[in-house]
């Protein structure tokens, strides 16, 4: 099982966070310690300069000290074997936040007479015995997970809070977008901190996303030393990212923590979800985008809530494809585009990916209200509504439904990505007869149907084909695949969706 724009302003962001039950007491940490490599590093030199040495402009120094003990060259194997990470843990002190960021060095060579830093790669109990080159001492290797998790452990057991990080982005390009898939550390990165119930920071993605922006000549003003390293600007870049992605924690680090220039970083909010990233850079990726049917809430079952998206991979071959669900709940088609949600999804595909789309649920919502202001206009037409959005307080054209259905349809195009659209999954909602799910005449299975066919695109009528399904079964038997009243599914439940995607994928793919 797979596990793991307009932005929002704050008003509509922490109205929706409220449906994820997700508040808890804030960080208040003294310190802030860095283990990492030379991307993280402090160094006297403007050319060459790791985030680490830009991070404490970003917070309060009469609050919280950044003390930033990464160091160039090291992998995770080696900051510990040459004992900076013991050095390190000696000093944190209970409620303290440790950032850890490693990958660069770990697929460097085991054993040599250079350096000897590198680690097996994975997750697994793999070991080696080696007669270590450098050191002349015998050594055994484990792998990246190993070195990882005594981290985590070992800060765990100071009762401070362990974060998990991402690598920094190296600057290299292709086909004009730069490069956010090198090597698996990042998703080995993810599936620790879902193991070891700790933050992860994706770090990555969002500077991905930022240096894209700027383009490939700007871009190489921020690395004059080489592809890996940056200068004090693309040092601020990232440790901003950082920043950022911090105030999406839940719990957060307090607001008072922040520096002046520190409380102007726009938060990512969305942190605390732990949104899956790719697992192998090789394989073609089918991502996922849509509400909480597709990923309801961290995507961990809480409730006994679960969307169809956690479950597709085990009945598609991971072989082959990666599975991305990007899904997240309390969103319409309008919100997931306006929120950036959809262009952070389309920005980690590459041309001959997938990308299954299924909104419905909330366009019904409000167009415009003090809560949400989530809804659509109804149809597939060219209608559109100018408002002044009471949450954002910006004004917005709203378009219909089948607008931005379409957007996205063109959108994955443009960039050389395979749309399939999803019709809504049905509700529990019987008809008269009590022994049929009641079929809507001219609602949101019907649009996305017209909007597939207008389109040209392939179609999964999971609405039609799972509403027969739970027709065959009957009232009792249903009532089993649902963990509310109507509309979030039970892990069976969840998984019976999976296996009816699963299987329209199959015929298009």
């Amino acid at each position: 099982m797979t596990k793991p724009g307009i932005p929002l302003r704050f008003a509509q962001i922490a109205l929706l966070l409220l449906s994820f039950s997700c508040f808890a007491e804030e960080l208040r940490p003294q310190t802030l310690f860095i283990a990492g490599d030379s991307t993280a590093a402090s160094y006297q030199n403007k050319d060459h300069q790791g985030w680490g040495a830009t991070l404490q402009s970003f917070l309060d120094e009469d609050k919280v000290v950044v003390d930033n003990r990464a160091r160039g060259g090291r992998s995770s194997r080696t900051f510990i074997t040459e004992g900076l990470w013991q050095s390190l843990i000696e000093d944190v002190e209970a409620g303290d936040l440790v950032l850890i960021q490693f990958g660069h060095n770990d697929a460097g060579a085991i054993n040599d007479d250079s350096r000897a830093r590198g680690s097996l790669p994975g997750l697994g109990d793999e070991q080696t015995d080696i007669a270590n080159q450098v050191t002349g001492k015998d050594e055994t290797v484990y792998t990246f997970g190993h070195y990882i998790r005594q981290m985590v452990a070992d800060v765990k057991a100071k009762d401070a809070t362990p974060i998990l990080l991402s690598m920094t982005v190296r600057n290299r390009w292709e086909h004009d977008r730069v490069e956010r898939r090198h090597g698996r550390y990042g998703y080995w990165m993810h599936q620790l901190a879902w193991e070891l119930d700790t933050p992860f920071i994706d770090v990555t993605n969002p500077v991905a996303d930022k240096l894209d922006r700027l383009g490939a000549e700007k871009v190489a003003e921020l690395y004059p030393k080489d592809h890996t390293h940056f200068n004090d600007a693309g040092a601020e870049l990232h440790a901003e990212t950082i920043v950022s992605a911090l105030k999406g924690l839940r719990p957060t680090l307090a607001s008072d923590l922040y520096s002046a220039k520190g409380r102007e970083v726009n938060a990512y909010d969305w942190t605390f979800l732990r949104l899956p990233v790719i697992a192998h850079p090789e394989k073609t990726s089918i991502f996922m985008v849509g509400d909480s049917t597709v990923r309801n809430g961290w995507g961990d079952g809480a409730g006994g809530q679960w969307g169809w998206g956690d479950f597709i991979d085990d009945y598609l071959s991971a072989e082959d494809y990666n599975f991305v669900n990007r899904a997240i709940g309390g969103f319409s088609s309008r919100t997931f585009v306006t929120g950036g949600h959809w262009e952070r999804a389309l920005n980690m595909a590459r041309p001959g990916d997938y990308v299954v789309i299924q909104f419905g649920h909330n366009d019904s919502a409000p167009l415009n209200d003090e809560e949400r202001a989530r809804g659509t206009i109804k149809g597939v037409g060219a209608a559109e509504q100018d408002i002044d959005n009471l949450l954002t307080g910006q004004p917005e054209t709203v378009h219909t439904y089948g607008w931005y259905l379409r957007k996205m349809i063109g959108d994955a195009y443009a960039r050389g990505v395979t749309p399939i659209l999803a019709t809504p999954v049905p509700r529990k909602i019987w008809d008269d007869s009590g022994e049929q799910i009641a079929r809507p005449d001219d609602s949101y299975p019907q649009w996305a149907r017209q909007v597939a066919a207008e389109s040209g695109v392939a179609l999964i009528d999971l609405h039609e084909l799972v509403a027969d399904r739970y027709d065959e079964l009957g009232p009792e038997k249903v009532e089993a695949f649902f963990a509310d009243k109507h509309t979030h599914t039970s892990r069976d439940g969840a998984e019976l969706n999976a296996k009816i995607v699963a299987q329209g994928i199959e015929g298009i793919l």
